[in-house]
């Protein structure tokens, strides 16, 4: 194989590699802003004409930021949404994601928890250089409620752990990130 041969195999390797990378980043953009109810996260990990299924409904994705925060605010004091297994096949400028997910929610008061584990189906078009979902769908396959106590046998209220905030004062947007006084459980 010749100079120009290797460097055009190792270029259009690194682009798959790029566009594997991107398509992730932007599936887990999609979770931290549910967890962190950034509307603007959630909406840029969408296709200005991208769906999202909930059940038998259909959501527009630029809709769905805010749909999801009004239902996580209402049942939940705390979320978190989690990517596992992820793959993807990719075909030019459009790819199909298989992402395992976990759903760890806390009840509102504290006391109780549930867990749903599932997968999101999605499909994603690389428009002007950047990989956005066109349409998710998602499997539930798994759901277990029960206590949410900690090791100890308490519940998190009063725990002193640091809790994670649902808006942009979350310390993981914090630029340096230092130890300060933050709210807490």
């Amino acid at each position: 194989m010749n100079t120009e041969d290797r460097l055009a195999a190792l270029e259009a390797k690194l682009q798959e590699l790029m566009d594997r990378q991107a398509i992730l980043d932007c599936i887990r953009r999609n979770s931290r802003g549910n967890d962190r109810f950034d509307v603007e996260l959630i909406t840029s990990s969408y296709h200005p004409d991208g769906v999202h299924e909930l059940g038998r409904h259909q959501i527009s994705g630029r809709e769905y930021g805010e749909h999801a925060n009004k239902a996580h605010r209402a049942l939940f004091d705390a979320n978190l949404h989690n990517i596992t297994t992820h793959s993807c096949e990719i075909d030019g400028d459009v790819a199909h994601a298989e992402s395992y997910s976990l759903g760890v929610f806390l009840d509102k008061g504290g006391e109780t928890g549930r867990m749903l584990a599932g997968r999101y189906l999605d499909r994603l078009e690389k428009r002007d250089g950047e990989w956005r979902i066109v349409l998710r769908r998602a499997t539930v396959e798994i759901a277990i409620e029960g206590k949410a106590t900690l090791p100890t046998g308490s519940t998190l209220p009063g725990s002193g752990y640091l809790k994670g905030e649902r808006d942009r004062s979350d310390p993981s947007y914090a630029r340096p990130l230092t130890i300060d006084e933050d709210h807490r459980w």
